[in-house]
């Protein structure tokens, strides 16, 4: 188990804190698995720093894709873009 710190935007983050926002989309730039711990840090994208707030949540599942890879044409992923669902 490891932990990985990642920016959240404030909309965000309150959707997280409040527990209505029970998933998050991330770019795959950054190793993670099942069991690590997902240190969200708070982020101002106005001032540019952090506002001293963080959330720390234990992943319970990684999803990854890549574009080539997908049941969809990019045509169809340009005109619709993605969803994410979550269940609870």
């Amino acid at each position: 188990m490891k932990k990985i710190e990642k920016k959240a935007w404030p909309l965000w983050f309150n959707k997280i804190l409040d527990g209505s926002k029970t998933y998050d989309f991330r770019l795959a730039d950054f190793k993670i698995n099942k069991g690590d711990i997902l240190v969200l840090k708070e982020w101002n994208p106005k001032t540019k720093k952090y506002t001293g707030r963080k959330i720390e949540k234990k992943v319970s599942y990684v999803g990854k894709f890549k574009i080539d890879k997908l049941p969809w044409s990019r045509k169809e992923v340009e005109k619709y873009g993605f969803q994410i669902l979550a269940f609870k």
